[in-house]
């Protein structure tokens, strides 16, 4: 007897090491296609998913939930969710996005699908791995999560044109209340890189806000610190330079080859932009004087995050017209330069209290 359990044991020794030593032979070959246009097969995918909805609720069943129909809460969510979310999630009326086809697995249609709320707020804060769901509690807190959480909530029953009226109302974040309009409160260092109109007017300290004339996304720029990643914000400094002085080939430069434009609620590629849009933005260049207000920045390694408000003053029919606007640009480190792979415009009408 003691015989044949040393020799079970032995054998069930030797077959591990030969799953283990198989193992690492099917890793280092390569054989595996990693790409994600080469998908699992069903048992695979099927256990992947289980896998992870159970992680999720496992993590999420003791998470307190709290008033998701607070309209302040489900408002500002729609802001956030129009800034961070649309491209992979979609919205009312959008179909598909630039990068969402390429996603695998694929995100869910949030316009379509409710969410738990425990498991959302889960989600949303820590992310997935190995899927294109970030961890946004690294950058933003409880609270705004959970607006977006509420606002989650409402989106199935939204019609297209009820998302964007609720979007157009959705207030900013504090954060993004820059400069004289909340109150006197500056954001900015002891150095002064905080601006204010007749500190800087010229059109080439910041020329690239004026191409917000078209956008109509939120803008988040949480997080963002002045002169945290100087040289991505001397990269988004020589972009606006570059749009300000009508030089295609520079702009183009700085963008990366997979950058996206998000303006006017559209989400445009960097060959798109250039075709339809790009040409647009230098002629309205000449016409509008623009006074920097802030610039702030936040460094993740390879990545980089650039913010940035201004006042815009534009002739429309003849007549003056003051915008208030933001941009927030993704960035990331190819050697020694900084190449844009994301920007995000928004502008609002200024209103004086």
């Amino acid at each position: 007897m003691k015989r044949n359990i040393t020799q079970y044991g032995i054998g069930a020794a030797v077959l591990l090491a030969i799953l283990v030593a198989g193992g690492a032979v099917f890793v280092y070959s390569g054989l595996y296609n990693i790409g994600a246009d080469d998908h699992h097969t069903r048992p695979v995918f099927a256990l992947m998913q289980a896998l992870r909805e159970r992680s999720i609720a496992a993590r999420s069943k003791d998470i307190a939930v709290p008033d998701l129909e607070d309209p302040q809460r489900i408002l500002k969510g729609a802001g956030q969710y129009a800034a961070m979310c649309t491209d992979c999630h979609l919205k009312p009326g959008m179909e598909d996005s630039e990068i969402r086809p390429g996603l695998y697995p694929q995100p869910p249609n949030l316009s379509r699908v409710r969410v738990e709320p425990q498991a959302a707020f889960w989600t949303i804060k820590h992310g997935v791995k190995m899927s294109a769901m970030p961890a946004w509690g690294t950058t933003h807190d409880d609270p705004t999560i959970w607006s977006m959480v509420a606002f989650l909530q409402k989106l199935p029953d939204m019609t297209a044109q009820e998302y964007e009226a609720m979007v157009a109302k959705a207030p900013p974040d504090e954060d993004m209340d820059m400069g004289e309009e909340d109150g006197g409160h500056q954001h900015g260092d002891e150095a002064g890189h905080v601006h204010h109109q007749g500190e800087a007017g010229s059109m080439a300290d910041d020329p690239a806000s004026t191409s917000f004339a078209h956008a109509d996304a939120t803008v988040s720029l949480d997080g963002l610190i002045p002169r945290a990643a100087p040289d991505a914000e001397a990269t988004a400094q020589a972009f606006h330079g570059a749009l300000e002085h009508g030089d295609r080939a520079v702009v183009l430069g700085i963008l990366a080859p997979e950058a996206t434009i998000t303006e006017a609620g559209q989400t445009r590629s960097r060959d798109a932009y250039a075709t339809h849009q790009l040409d647009e933005d230098l002629a309205f260049m000449k016409k509008a004087e623009v006074t920097p207000l802030w610039m702030g920045s936040v460094s993740m390694g390879g990545t980089a995050m650039v913010g940035s408000a201004m006042r815009i003053v534009a002739t429309d029919a003849g007549k003056p017209r003051t915008l208030h606007g933001k941009e927030r640009l993704t960035l990331k480190k190819l050697g020694s330069a900084w190449k844009i792979t994301a920007v995000q415009w928004q502008t609002t009408p200024e209103t004086r209290p």
